[in-house]
């Protein structure tokens, strides 16, 4: 069964940095897309991109990380990384990771969240100023 299980949140401060973690299952991480996306409280939050990344590693970033965040893999251990830099109070957020399953897709870059139909639990990021 195909399973994707976040770690590594918590609470920083501005300008610094927190890497987290989405260990998946052998066969969520053959998926054409992974990704990583943001959910922040309030009135009809709706989720959203964060970055993608393909199975040769083209990566689609949102306009607010870029130059910030990365999308590390580890394949020997089957686990997709956010390594967030100089974070700021607008980041805060669960963040979840995800896969597309589909052998279908024109892109990573085409997709929406939701198309994307395997989730993990998330993990609470709070970077406070």
């Amino acid at each position: 069964q195909a399973q994707l299980v976040e770690s590594g949140g918590g609470s920083v401060q501005a300008g610094l940095s927190l890497s987290l973690s989405c260990a998946v299952s052998r066969h969520a991480y053959s998926s054409v897309c992974m990704g990583w996306f943001l959910l922040r409280q309030g009135p009809g939050p709706e989720r959203e991109g964060v970055l993608n990344i393909d199975r040769d590693g083209l990566t689609n970033y949102a306009d607010s990380v870029k130059g910030r965040f990365t999308i590390p893999k580890d394949n020997a251990k089957n686990i997709l990384s956010l390594q967030m830099n100089s974070l700021k109070p607008e980041d805060t957020a669960t963040y979840y990771c995800a896969a597309y399953t589909s052998p279908w897709v024109y892109g990573c870059g085409t997709l929406s969240p939701s198309d994307y139909n395997i989730w993990g639990q998330g993990t609470q990021v709070t970077v406070s100023s």
